[in-house]
């Protein structure tokens, strides 16, 4: 890692203390650019939209998201291969999901305000749904890839899954499912 960031071992082990201490340090800055840039797309786009093309609108961002930051899923899936010993305890963390569960929880009361969006919509399972319909997805692209023999990552596969996941997403939230 020193040798690749052109920095010295010293200074590393100076600022996080050890490889642990670095790796928690990666694992916090990764969710903090997620959410960070969730943030942004809430104030400048989110807030202007219907509830639904915003809810569309975040299942996009997303899945574009987690394409243009594979990296992301790779420490996400390193954090939970430790049991997540890396980030539990961590405040700033858990303020940055309470936030991105506010947001989305934002979108669905004014969707259910307009009637549009069900009553009983559960934001946390709404939350961990939109993340993991596209994570998996991408997370298992390799193996997916060899068992079904299509290329996961073909650019029609990738807008098809898109697709996908913003209907799926819909029928979740919406009294009125959306027709194919």
């Amino acid at each position: 890692i020193a040798d690749h960031a052109e920095a010295n071992k010293r200074m590393i082990y100076h600022y996080f203390g050890n490889k642990e201490g670095l790796f928690a340090a990666v694992v916090e800055h990764a969710y903090r650019h997620i959410r960070t840039a969730e943030q942004a797309l809430e104030s400048q786009v989110l807030d202007q939209l219907a509830p639904r093309q915003a809810l569309e609108t975040l299942v996009e961002f997303t899945w574009n998201y987690y394409l243009k930051h594979p990296e992301f899923i790779t420490l996400v899936n390193s954090a939970n291969l430790h049991e997540a010993r890396h980030i539990k305890g961590n405040d700033e963390l858990a303020d940055l999901q309470a936030r991105h569960k506010q947001m989305v929880g934002k979108i669905i009361t004014r969707g259910m305000a307009t009637g549009e969006f069900r009553e009983d919509v559960d934001v946390l399972q709404l939350c961990i749904t939109l993340a993991a319909i596209g994570f998996y997805y991408l997370n298992n692209r390799h193996t997916g890839s060899a068992l079904f023999h299509v290329d996961f990552t073909a650019p029609e596969m990738l807008q098809q899954r898109l697709k996908f996941n913003k209907k799926t997403i819909m029928r979740l939230v919406l009294r009125s499912p959306p027709q194919d």
